[in-house]
């Protein structure tokens, strides 16, 4: 059975579903898998995007979304000089991204203390998102549930360890995914679940050893 918001679309500041509210949980979900608000970011817009974007203000609405706006935030419009208060700087630029979708945005993260992180995602209509490459590596992965984002080098042992910290923690997986660059080096888990998981189970999964990062993406949740 279809949801409702594929007839009536998000509750959103227009005037486009794919290309401002899609736009806003771009930014959004870059903001949660980087775990704060960045204190720079390069935003790359790409084909549709970057042809209608400022039409649409897809521009503003992703800059929303890293300052942690919802869809709905009647903010989204005077998003620029909400960032230069809130001391995030930003900049803004049109590429062609060799085989990407069309409403596609690269979001390059930086904060000190905290490693870079870019991301590339694209809005696929009804404020709806893709996450599909996570700093360099392919992914595939919504943030419309509840979802684990886990960095880890790429060897035996990791998926156990990971299924055995949730199994402690009385979590159930819906899904899970394993993605990595190439053999033996960097790898991404993507595990959707039925519930929150706790910061206990996380911070016991960010101890072991051969895991780089670990993040929690809470889809009614904020950072």
């Amino acid at each position: 059975m279809g949801n409702i918001f594929d007839i009536l679309g998000p509750v959103m500041v227009g005037p486009s579903s794919s290309h401002t509210a899609g736009a806003v949980r771009i930014g959004m979900v870059a903001r949660q898998l980087f775990g704060r608000q960045p204190e720079k970011a390069e935003v790359i817009l790409h084909g549709s995007f970057a042809a209608t974007g400022k039409g649409h203000g897809t521009d503003r609405a992703l800059i929303a979304g890293l300052l942690g706006m919802m869809p709905d935030d009647m903010r989204i419009p005077d998003s620029y000089e909400v960032a230069k208060d809130m001391g995030m700087d930003f900049v803004m630029k049109n590429k062609n991204i060799k085989g990407a979708h069309p409403n596609t945005a690269q979001i390059i993260m930086e904060a000190e203390g905290v490693p870079q992180m870019k991301i590339q995602a694209h809005s696929i209509g009804g404020g709806r998102i893709c996450v599909c490459k996570l700093d360099g590596i392919d992914v595939n992965f919504s943030g419309e549930s509840c979802t684990l984002i886990i960095r880890n080098v790429d060897e035996p042992g990791r998926i156990m360890e990971v299924a055995a910290a949730l199994s402690k923690a009385e979590i159930n997986v819906a899904t899970m995914q394993v993605f990595r660059d190439k053999r033996g080096g960097t790898a991404v888990m993507v595990v959707e679940t039925d519930q929150v998981i706790p910061q206990s189970a996380i911070d016991e999964l960010e101890s072991k050893p051969g895991i780089i990062r670990v993040k929690f993406l809470d889809p009614n949740g904020s950072v």
